[in-house]
Formats: C-alpha cells, sequence, structure tokens
C-alpha cells in the first residue's frame, strides 16, 4: 500500500547552509524586484535566528509569519527553523478577528511581519518588523554575524511548523506538522523529480496554503532557485505561461483549477518546463498528447505534510480510460488503504475511505486533544503499537493500475480553488448575526465548472446582502464568503431532522437577499459587458450595480473577464480594476475611458460603433 525507505534524518536550515558554502553567489530567491544570493539568505536568517534565540525560543515553541510571499517571508521561516522553532504562517490578508484567534489559541509569544502598521500586537508579546531586504526593522549590532552557526537541537518529533484550517465547530484548527513529515516530503521530492542545483521553481501558492511549503524547502535545500511573480502573473493564466516560459522555470506548482486552464493553452516545444505539479481539487481532464512538459497530479491533506499519493497524468491519446485522471500511488515512507465502515480492505473497484499512515502524518490538532483521538486512530495493520493512520474523509477506489480514484467527501468539508473549507465554519458564524434565526449553507457548481458558495437564511429581521457580506468579512477570509444569499422561511429537513439540502430552492430574483432594486443595464457598453459577465459568473443577468465578486467572482475568473474584454472591446482592462471598480457600471465607466484614450492616440480609426452599439450577448 506504499513504498517504505529509510527515513532521511535530515536538519533543513543545515542544508541550506551547505547550499550558501557551495553557491555563496548564486541566486536563491528573486521577485520582480529584489534578488537574493544563498549566502544572504543564510546570513539574514541566522540573524534573525540569533534574535529569536535570545527571545527563549525553543523546540516547538511556535512563531508567526504575517506576511505576503516574498524574499522576507522565506527568510523568517528559515529564521525560524535555525532557531529551533516551529513557523506559523498567516495570511495578511485574512480578518483581524481570525489572525487573532489563531495567535492566541496557538499560544504564539512572537510575530514576525513586513515593516509598517499593523493590528496584531495586542495578541502577541514580541512583534518583530522585517523589511522587504528580510532584514528586522530594528535591528542592532549584537544579532550581526559573519558565518552561520546551527547548533539548535531538534529531533525529528519537533514541530517543524502549524498550519490552521477551516474548522468543523465554528473555529479554525491547528495542525502540527513534525520535521520528520517535512523532511521526508523534501527527501521523496527531490528524488521523485530528480532535484538539482540547476533547477528554477516557482512560488506561487498563497500564505497559509501548505503547497507554499512544498514550494521552497525541496528546492532551497538543493540549491536551486525560487522565482515568486507579481500578483498580477499568478492569476492571469496567459501571463502566467508567459512568466514561466520567460524565466525558464523547470518546475512549478499550480492548484487544479489553474493547472486546468494552462495546459489548454499554447505551449513552445522548447520551454524550460520539464513537470507541473498540480494538486488541491479534483483533476477533470488529461492534458493533451502535444504538450512538451510532464503533469503530475498530487493528493494530500495537510495533516500528511502536503503529499501522500503522486502520479503521472497520462495524454489524452494515452489514457485507456474514460475515467477522469487518478491521484497517483503513495509516495516514500507512506501508507495508503481504502477501508470499508468496519475497517476492511476494500477491493479493486470498490468505494471505500482513504486512511493515511506513514512518516508525513502529523502529530495532530493544536490544543484538540479530541479531535486527535478521533482522526488518528491506531493502525491496525502494523505491528508497531504506535504506528496511526488518519481518517481522512474522503471516498475513493483503487483502480486496476493500481492508482486511486478519488470520489467525493463524506462530511461537509469541501475544496474552492485548493481552500479546505468546512462548511459548518460558516454556519456557524452566520449564526452569530442577531437578524439571522437560522442558515445553511451547500456548495453548487456554476455554469462555468467552478465551485460557489451559497447561504440560506431564515431571518429574524431586516437583511441586505451588504450588511451579510461586511459581517462575515470582518470574521472570515474571502474564500470562505457566499456568492449568494437566499431569503428562506424555514429550512427544509430530512425525516431525521437533518437540513435537507436537495430540497434548498435555486435562487431567484425574488428570493436573493440583495440591497436595493437593480436597474437594467444602460449603456451600450454597460449592455456588451453584462452579456460578458453573465454567462461567465453563471447568472442570468446583471445589474449596473452589482458587484462581479459578489455573484461569486474571484481573481482567476478576473483572468478571463480580462480576456473577454479584450476581445471584444480592443483594450486592456486591468486585474486591479476589478479590485477597485467591481460593479459593473465601474468596469463599464473604466472601459470607456480606455477606449477613448485608444481613440484620442489613434483618431483615424473608427472607434465609434465599440461606444454605440450593444453586442448581442
Amino acid at each position: 500500500m506504499g513504498t517504505q525507505q529509510t527515513f532521511p534524518q535530515i536538519c533543513l536550515p543545515r542544508l541550506v547552509e551547505e547550499q550558501a558554502h557551495e553557491y555563496p553567489n548564486k541566486l536563491a530567491i528573486t521577485t520582480p524586484s529584489r534578488e537574493l544570493t544563498f549566502k544572504e539568505l543564510d546570513l539574514r536568517s541566522e540573524e534573525l535566528a540569533i534574535r529569536l534565540r535570545s527571545m527563549g525560543l525553543k523546540p516547538d515553541t511556535p512563531v508567526a509569519i504575517c506576511m505576503e510571499s516574498s524574499i522576507a517571508m522565506i527568510i523568517a521561516a528559515l529564521g525560524i527553523l535555525k532557531a529551533g522553532g516551529a513557523f506559523l504562517p498567516l495570511d495578511p490578508a485574512h480578518p483581524a478577528e481570525r489572525l487573532s484567534f489563531i495567535l492566541t489559541d496557538s499560544g504564539t509569544r512572537v510575530l514576525l511581519t513586513s515593516s509598517g502598521s499593523h493590528s496584531l500586537q495586542a495578541a502577541v508579546q514580541h512583534v518583530v518588523e522585517l523589511d522587504d531586504e528580510g532584514q528586522s526593522v530594528d535591528r542592532s549590532s549584537e544579532y550581526k554575524v559573519e558565518k552561520t552557526t546551527t547548533s539548535t537541537e531538534w529531533t525529528p518529533d519537533n514541530l517543524a511548523y502549524i498550519i490552521y484550517t477551516s474548522g468543523s465547530t465554528g473555529t479554525p484548527k491547528g495542525v502540527e506538522i513534525t520535521h520528520r513529515g517535512l523532511a521526508n516530503l523534501v527527501s521523496w521530492h527531490q528524488r521523485a523529480f530528480e532535484v538539482t542545483a540547476k533547477d528554477c521553481a516557482s512560488q506561487l501558492a498563497g500564505v497559509g496554503f501548505d503547497a507554499a511549503v512544498w514550494e521552497v524547502w525541496p528546492y532551497l535545500t538543493a540549491g536551486a532557485t525560487i522565482h515568486i511573480p507579481s500578483q498580477t502573473v499568478r492569476t492571469d493564466p496567459k501571463a502566467l505561461r508567459d512568466w514561466l516560459i520567460s524565466k525558464r522555470i523547470t518546475i512549478s506548482f499550480l492548484p487544479t483549477i489553474m493547472a486546468e486552464r494552462l495546459i489548454a493553452l499554447d505551449w513552445p516545444g522548447n520551454t524550460s518546463l520539464r513537470l507541473m505539479l498540480t494538486g488541491g481539487d479534483t483533476l477533470h481532464k488529461n492534458p493533451p498528447s502535444n504538450l512538451p512538459f510532464t503533469l503530475v497530479n498530487n493528493y494530500g491533506p495537510t495533516e500528511c505534510t502536503v503529499v501522500a499519493t503522486s502520479g503521472i497524468v497520462p495524454a489524452c491519446d494515452a489514457n485507456l480510460t474514460a475515467d477522469r485522471p487518478g491521484i497517483g500511488k503513495a509516495i516514500a515512507n507512506t501508507r495508503i488503504y481504502i477501508l470499508d465502515q468496519a475497517l476492511k480492505q476494500t477491493p479493486t473497484g470498490t468505494p471505500g475511505e482513504i486512511y493515511i499512515g506513514g512518516a508525513g502524518l502529523a502529530r495532530g490538532y493544536r490544543n484538540r486533544p479530541e479531535l486527535t483521538a478521533e482522526r488518528f486512530i491506531r493502525d491496525p495493520f502494523a505491528a508497531e503499537p504506535a504506528a496511526r493512520l488518519f481518517k481522512t474523509g474522503d471516498m475513493a477506489y483503487w483502480r486496476a493500475d493500481g492508482q486511486i480514484h478519488f470520489l467525493e467527501r463524506i462530511d461537509d468539508q469541501i475544496k474552492i480553488r485548493g481552500y479546505r473549507i468546512e462548511l459548518n465554519e460558516i454556519v456557524s458564524t452566520l449564526n452569530q448575526h442577531p437578524a439571522i434565526h437560522e442558515n445553511a449553507v451547500i456548495a453548487r457548481e456554476s455554469a462555468t465548472g467552478d465551485k460557489q458558495l451559497f447561504a440560506y437564511c431564515t431571518p429574524a429581521g431586516s437583511l441586505t446582502d451588504s450588511e451579510l457580506r461586511g459581517f462575515l468579512r470582518a470574521r472570515l477570509p474571502e474564500y470562505m464568503i457566499p456568492a449568494v444569499f437566499v431569503r428562506v422561511d424555514r429550512l427544509p429537513l430530512t425525516c431525521n431532522g437533518k437540513v435537507d439540502r436537495d430540497a434548498l430552492p435555486e435562487p431567484t430574483r425574488h428570493n436573493t437577499i440583495g440591497d436595493d432594486m437593480t436597474e437594467a443595464p444602460g449603456s451600450a457598453i454597460e449592455q456588451r459587458l453584462a452579456g460578458i459577465l453573465a454567462p461567465l459568473l453563471g447568472v442570468k443577468r446583471i445589474g449596473p450595480e452589482d458587484n462581479f465578486f459578489h455573484l461569486g467572482g474571484h481573481s482567476m475568473l478576473g483572468a478571463q473577464v480580462i480576456a473577454k474584454v479584450r476581445d471584444s472591446f480592443g483594450v486592456e482592462l486591468s486585474l486591479r480594476t476589478l479590485f477597485d471598480r467591481p460593479t459593473l457600471r465601474g468596469m463599464a465607466a473604466e472601459i470607456e475611458r480606455l477606449i477613448l484614450e485608444k481613440l484620442d492616440a489613434a483618431p483615424a480609426e473608427p472607434m465609434q460603433p465599440i461606444l454605440a452599439c450593444p453586442e448581442a450577448s
């Protein structure tokens, strides 16, 4: 049920130090505005480690990092590991209330953040601000070092990092990952994908998404270079493809939905990219036969150190079955079982629940012994009494070729754009609103194939869309905000007293909670733009003041809007405009401005039809 190898007893910070000794002037990390060599990475992280040790940092002690993907973020994580602590990544885009809860729940005393103002001082004892170069803003000579001095004692069972995921009880839960799991991931990855110092890798995953761990440590410990693109590039498929080509990236991880969009594009035969790794959601299609690189599908809960199974996805004409791609086989030192309710192994083709054991298993959930005992059970198939299995809640079956075919979740947990979401956390948060009597949240696929969240609310008072969104945004990250709020008199129940999800009504103009009544699109540009947005969002109509993001839009869908605006109007709408002016009317005004600007630059061109004549949708 899995491949077994000798567990690698490696110290990741020491491996980075070795690369700094061997390749001191080689680029370790690059961004659109900055570059960092291995020598600089090692010295700056050591400087930070010395400061953290002076604060009394010991093994298993968490230190939070709240900053965007950057050189400073990686220096911070390496400095924490050098000092013997465990890093706790926090996404600065998440609500302050949620971040404060995580800091308090994890017992974190020290926060590393980017320079500038922040709102989390009250939740910790010490705040260390780092500038864009990864150096402490208030650094002093006592923390300066000339060479690396890593000597912190640690064991494979000490914590390497903690990541908080959505929790079914209404609050996030922290997953504790050990050095054993992280070292096994790095060692397997380097062998499986033949990583060397000649490789160039991308870092695209968001902070707080465990794939970001996978994008950093297998490469820095091998002397490879990590490239971090701008936010605009990482959300636009064509721009991302061009960036991967221009930077000569050889290995890149992409969330499933973005990977599916990139493999559908044309690629030059001489691209440097040799491996595209994907995961985080269900892969629906095989790559075309002319793709000049290999696509690898991966699966793994956060509780199993990012990846538990991995497999090459064959090209369309090489796939002998009509099934969607499998999720591969167990990685090194990992055991995979598919079991029935009696914990008996299922035969090939018979569905069961995925259970995972081996070196990658988390220690458990932070401060949740009951939940840890429920989800991490004794391994009945292992001779070692301490061996455990993680109960994933994912249904699958063994295929005849030995790969695993993923089916669905058993519970209410879902994934949207790679983010793990417990629907009960949204329900719990909505129930705190004084004007909501009861509610239910479900996920449905839109016309574009993207999953969207729908909230059904029984009001105990007046409710508006803006009020509900403002209430949730103060408590939940953006990806957990429902696309649509539906008003119902009462929630339909099954004979067992549970919410009958199949009986929940489809959203209509009459039952959707909104703000003021929406008028019809007015100008020719608004009408044509509505014809573009409505099918992309899977809605029948859209008014001038309707918000793109409130209707289920997101940055990756925004890239499609930009492409269709380019084709339809001949102008380039920026992704920034979608965030700054997300209504139909706001976007239309910017399109008109760009058209007039183009008209002024080339007065001979007949631009009036774009302004005057709506295109049929």
